[in-house]
C-alpha cells in the first residue's frame, strides 16, 4: 500500500513538473538554511568540550569597582593569584596562567639549521603560558609529553602546522628556534612538544606555548609576586575537585581577596571582586566579552536561530498554499476516487504520502546543496565548519527526521482539506472554498511577508549602522596610515633613522610611533585623580607611550595646550597630554581649566604626579561599541616603541610602500617588512558584525525568494478560481489593466497589512540590537519607507507574472464549457 502511495505521488510530480519543482525548491532552500545554521550554531556551542575535565575548568574572573563608574567585568587577574588559589583552598587541585603576548600583532620566530638558509616566520597567537596547563586542558601531543612540557624555563610548545612550517617532515622535538617578541624579548627556546589540531575549537586558538619562565616576564613576575591588587593582565584557570560547588566556592573569595589585596585595593581607591566562570560558558559568555578570543554573541546566535526556524516555516507555508492553490485541478480526481470507494483516511494517507516523498527528496537535495554551499558559508562566517558524514551522523539523522515532520506538518492541511471534499459538488462543478479556508490562507501569505518585512528592515539597518562605523569621523586621521610593527630591538635601534629618511622623502606626511594605536588592544592604564581629591575618586585612565611626532601624524587636534615637544625637556619626565573625557572626568569646568594641572597616582604606597600640558580633541581608541573614557599621552622614556607609524600623502601607494621596505632594509636588513592598513586594522574590530550583516543579507533574499513562491501560489490559486469571471470581463470588454489591477489589489493589501504588522517588531528588535553600540546610526522614518516600497514591488512582480497571464487567457477557452 505504502509503495503504491508513493507511485501515484511520483506520477503526479511527474504530470506536474513545475508546481513539484517549487514545492521541492522551496522546501529543499528552507532546509538548506536550517542545515547551515544547524551546523554553525553546533559549532559555536562546542567550543573546547574536547577537554577531558572541561566540566571542572573555570576561568578566574575579575569586576573592577570604583566609585561613580560601571563595574568592569574582565577574565584578567595579577600574576600570583594562580598559585595562592591553589595554596589556599583544598577545593582546587591546579591552577594555571596563561598570557597573551598582547605587544605582539605578530612574533618572529626563526630557526637557524645547521646547514642551510636561517628560516624566519611571523607567527600570531602566541602565549606564556605555566607548565600546569597541560594538567588541566587536553591536548594532543604528537611529540612530546604534556606532563613534561614547558617545565623547563625557554621551552616551547608548537602547533603541528607551525612544526610543518619550520622543520617539514623532520621532528620538530628538542630543536632550537629563535623567539623575539615585544611582550617577552628575544631568547632561545628549546620545542619540548607538538599539539594536533583540537577535534573542537576552542577559546584558547593558540599556534605556540612559551614557558612562563626565562624570559623577560619572568622578572616582572617576581618583582609582583605579592602584589594582588595591580597588573591584571594574567587569564587564571583553576582545576577543582569533581563535585566541587562552585557557589559555594565563590563565597570564598571575598574573603581571599580581602587577605592579599584589602590594603593594596583601598590605597589604589578600588575594589576588586573575584567570581568563576565555567569552561563551557567562556565562549558564548554575554557577561565577558573580551576574553583570550572574542566571546561569540548570544544575540546573533539567536538571530541565526530565528530565521532558521522561520525559514523553514516559511518553506511549510508554501508547501500548503501551493498544494490548494492546485486543489481545484485535483478536485475531480478526489470525487472519482470517493465514488469509487476510497475512503477519506486513504485520501489523507495518499496525499501525505505525496507530501513526505517530495520532503525526502527535498531533504537530499538540501544536503547536496548544504555540502556546496559550506565552503561560502565558511568564507561568510569566518568559521571552518565541516560536514562530516561520519561524526555528523545524528545530526543529518535529526535534519531527516525535521524533514519527515515538516513533510507531514505541511502535507496536514492540503490533505485534511483536499479529502474533505463532497464527490457529488465536486462532480458536478461546485467546489467552492470557504470563507474560513481562504481566510488561513491569507493570514499565512500575511505571516510570510511579516517575517519577510522584519529581514528587510533588518538588512537596512543593519547596513546603516557599518556604514555608519566606516565613515564616521573618528577623531583621527585613519586613511593613508601605514603601521609597520617594530618587533626587534634592532628595528627599534634603526626607527629614529628610518623616521628621518622618510620624512625627507617627500612621500610622506609625517612619521611617529608609539607602544599601541587606535583599534588595538591596550594594556595599560592607572587610576588618577586631580589635587583635592583622593584615590577614591581617581578615574581609570589608559595611557600610551609615544613619541613627539605621533599625535601630529595621527592628526590629533589640541582644544587646549600644546602638543609634545623635544623642545620642552620636562615633557620626557613629567608631562602628559590628556582627552577631552578625562579633563571632564577628572572635574576640569573647560579643557583650558586643565592646563597646567597635576594628576596624582598611587603606586607602592608612594604618590606621584604629572603636569596636563595638552588637551586634545577626543577621539575613538577603540571601536564603536565602546564609549570613549579617559585616555592620557606620555612620551616615552625608553622609547621601546611597538609600532611606527607612516602618514602617506596622496599618490601611489605602491610606490611608498616601496620605499618604506627599502629604507627598512637599509638598516635592518635582517628582519622581515611587515606592514598593514590602520583603517583596515580599525575596521577588524567590526567582523562580527560585518558578518551578521552579510548572514542577514543572503538569509533575507532566501526568506523573499520563498515567500514569493507563496504569494506565487495564492495568486495562480485566486487566477484559477476567477477563470470564468475573467472570461466573462473580457467578454464584456475589460481591459487587460482592469483585470490585473482587480487581481492585485486583494494580495497588495496582505502586503500593507503585512508591512503594518512587521514594522513596530522589527523597530523594537533593531533598537535593541543598536544598544550594543555606544554610537549608533537611529532608525528614522525612510528605512520603513525603503522598506515599504521594496515589499510592495516584490509583491507586484510576483502577483503581476500570475494576473497578466490570466489577463491575456483567451477568454474562449474559460468559457467553452458554459
Amino acid at each position: 500500500m505504502i509503495e503504491n502511495y508513493f507511485k501515484i505521488g511520483w506520477r503526479n510530480m511527474m504530470k506536474n513538473k513545475f508546481f513539484s519543482f517549487i514545492n521541492i525548491f522551496g522546501l529543499s532552500v528552507g532546509l538548506t538554511c536550517c542545515m547551515l545554521i544547524a551546523l554553525y550554531l553546533k559549532y559555536e556551542t562546542s567550543y573546547d568540550s574536547q577537554h577531558k575535565n572541561a566540566a571542572n575548568i573555570y576561568q578566574v574572573v575579575t569586576s573592577f569597582l570604583m566609585k561613580g563608574e560601571k563595574p568592569m567585568k574582565m577574565p584578567n587577574t595579577p600574576a600570583p593569584m594562580a598559585g595562592a588559589l591553589k595554596q589556599d583552598f583544598l577545593e582546587i587541585t591546579e591552577s594555571a596562567r596563561l598570557l597573551k603576548l598582547f605587544t605582539d600583532d605578530k612574533t618572529i620566530i626563526q630557526y637557524k639549521p645547521a646547514t642551510g638558509e636561517p628560516r624566519s616566520f611571523l607567527e600570531d597567537r602566541g602565549y606564556l603560558a605555566d607548565a600546569s596547563f597541560f594538567k588541566i586542558f587536553s591536548y594532543d601531543f604528537v611529540e612530546g609529553n604534556a606532563g613534561s612540557a614547558l617545565v623547563g624555563p625557554r621551552t616551547i610548545v608548537i602547533s603541528q602546522a607551525l612544526a610543518n612550517k619550520l622543520f617539514g617532515s623532520q621532528a620538530a622535538l628538542n630543536k632550537v628556534v629563535h623567539v623575539n617578541s615585544n611582550t617577552n624579548g628575544a631568547q632561545d627556546y628549546t620545542i619540548s612538544g607538538v599539539f594536533a589540531p583540537g577535534k573542537t575549537p576552542s577559546h584558547i586558538d593558540a599556534n605556540f606555548f612559551l614557558s612562563v619562565m626565562g624570559g623577560n616576564m619572568e622578572g616582572f613576575i617576581i618583582r609582583q609576586a605579592n602584589d594582588f591588587a595591580t597588573n591584571n593582565m594574567f587569564y587564571t584557570y583553576v582545576l577543582t575537585k569533581p563535585g566541587t560547588n562552585k557557589a559555594k566556592l565563590e563565597a570564598k573569595l571575598p574573603a581571599f581577596i580581602d587577605k592579599y589585596a584589602g590594603k593594596d585595593l583601598k590605597n589604589k581607591g578600588f575594589t576588586k571582586v573575584q567570581s568563576l566562570i565555567s569552561l563551557h560558558d567562556i565562549h558564548l559568555s554575554a557577561d565577558v566579552t573580551t576574553n583570550v578570543t572574542p566571546a561569540a554573541s548570544r544575540t546573533y546566535l539567536y538571530v541565526l536561530f530565528s530565521i532558521a526556524v522561520f525559514t523553514l516555516l516559511i518553506a511549510c507555508i508554501n508547501f500548503m498554499n501551493l498544494s490548494t492553490a492546485r486543489s481545484s485541478k485535483r478536485s475531480s480526481e478526489v470525487g472519482v476516487r470517493k465514488v469509487l470507494g476510497a475512503e477519506k483516511s486513504t485520501l489523507i494517507k495518499q496525499f501525505l504520502g505525496e507530501s513526505i516523498l517530495m520532503t525526502i527528496i527535498a531533504f537530499l537535495v538540501a544536503i547536496i546543496l548544504t555540502a556546496t554551499l559550506l565552503p561560502l558559508f565558511n568564507q561568510i562566517s569566518g568559521r571552518q565548519i565541516i560536514l562530516s558524514f561520519g561524526r555528523d551522523a545524528v545530526l543529518l539523522l535529526e535534519f531527516l527526521v525535521m524533514a519527515l515532520i515538516t513533510g507531514i506538518l505541511a502535507g496536514s492541511y492540503p490533505a485534511f482539506y483536499l479529502s474533505s471534499f463532497n464527490p457529488v459538488k465536486v462532480l458536478k462543478g461546485k467546489l467552492t472554498n470557504s470563507m474560513a479556508v481562504v481566510a488561513v490562507r491569507k493570514g499565512l501569505v500575511v505571516f510570510q511577508f511579516i517575517i519577510s518585512v522584519v529581514l528587510i528592515v533588518a538588512s537596512v539597518v543593519i547596513a546603516k549602522q557599518m556604514s555608519f562605523m566606516r565613515t564616521t569621523d573618528l577623531g583621527f586621521a585613519k586613511d593613508q596610515q601605514i603601521v609597520v610593527p617594530l618587533r626587534t630591538s634592532t628595528a627599534k635601534a634603526a626607527y629614529p633613522a628610518v623616521k628621518n629618511e622618510l620624512q625627507s622623502s617627500g612621500q610622506v606626511e609625517s612619521v611617529g610611533a608609539s607602544y599601541y594605536y587606535p583599534g588595538i588592544f591596550n594594556a595599560s592604564d592607572n587610576s588618577m585623580y586631580i589635587e583635592g581629591q583622593n584615590v577614591a575618586e581617581a578615574k581609570r585612565t589608559r595611557l600610551n607611550y609615544i613619541d613627539d611626532k605621533f599625535l601630529q601624524t595621527l592628526n590629533i587636534k589640541p582644544v587646549a595646550g600644546r602638543l609634545f615637544s623635544l623642545d620642552f625637556k620636562s615633557d620626557t619626565v613629567s608631562s602628559v597630554i590628556i582627552n577631552e573625557k578625562g579633563a571632564k572626568e577628572y572635574g576640569f569646568k573647560s579643557p583650558q581649566d586643565a592646563i597646567g594641572q597635576k594628576l596624582y597616582f598611587n603606586n607602592d604606597n608612594n604618590t606621584y604626579n604629572y603636569i596636563i600640558v595638552g588637551v586634545v580633541k577626543d577621539f575613538h581608541y577603540e571601536d564603536l561599541h565602546m564609549p570613549v573614557t579617559p585616555y592620557a599621552f606620555q612620551l616615552s622614556r625608553d622609547k621601546d616603541y611597538s609600532y611606527m607609524i607612516v602618514h602617506a600623502k596622496p599618490g601611489n601607494m605602491a610606490n611608498v610602500l616601496k620605499n618604506i621596505e627599502n629604507t627598512w632594509k637599509k638598516y635592518d636588513s635582517n628582519d622581515p617588512f611587515d606592514y598593514t592598513f590602520l583603517d583596515e586594522d580599525f575596521n577588524k574590530n567590526y567582523q562580527a558584525d560585518t558578518r551578521l550583516a552579510v548572514i542577514v543579507g543572503y538569509f533575507t533574499v532566501v526568506a523573499i525568494l520563498i515567500s514569493c513562491l507563496g504569494l506565487f501560489g495564492l495568486a495562480a490559486f485566486s487566477a484559477e478560481q476567477r477563470t470564468k469571471e475573467i472570461g466573462v470581463r473580457k467578454v464584456l470588454g475589460a481591459s487587460v489593466n482592469t483585470i490585473v489591477s482587480l487581481l492585485s489589489i486583494d494580495f497588495l493589501k496582505l502586503i500593507v497589512l503585512s508591512i503594518i504588522v512587521a514594522s513596530p517588531i522589527a523597530w523594537w528588535l533593531m533598537n535593541k540590537w543598536l544598544q550594543e553600540f555606544s554610537y549608533r546610526k537611529e532608525i528614522d522614518w525612510t528605512i520603513f519607507a525603503y522598506t515599504a516600497t521594496i515589499a510592495i514591488l516584490i509583491g507586484l512582480i510576483t502577483i503581476g507574472s500570475q494576473a497578466i497571464k490570466a489577463a491575456l487567457a483567451n477568454p474562449v477557452k474559460s468559457l467553452r464549457s458554459e
